[in-house]
């Protein structure tokens, strides 16, 4: 890829950016060297490789739901104060 004042001026563009003359130039090497660094990843061999979106395998982390025995309303609201008609009762919400 050509890296000139061009490119510069149209990657500042769509990153709304407005850039002096000596921005400009300080950017042309910078960004020379990074392109530079990225197109050594073109030489690697991946196409015996599967493509990874994530770094560690997925696996489903949920139990099995089971059903167990749990407390009956009464017990539940035994200890609140605030209870009406077999329900906590809280504040009103507005």
């Amino acid at each position: 890829m050509k890296v000139d004042k061009e490119l510069i001026l149209n990657v500042a563009k769509n990153a709304r950016l407005k850039l002096s003359e000596k921005e400009i130039d300080e950017f042309l090497p910078e960004l020379k060297e990074i392109l530079e660094s990225f197109s050594k990843l073109d030489k690697v061999k991946t196409d015996k490789l599967e493509p990874a979106f994530h770094p560690i395998n997925i696996k489903n982390v949920y139990r099995e739901d089971k059903v167990e025995k749990s407390l009956s309303q009464e017990e539940a609201l035994s200890n609140s104060k605030n209870k009406k008609d077999g329900y906590f009762k809280g504040p009103k919400a507005i």
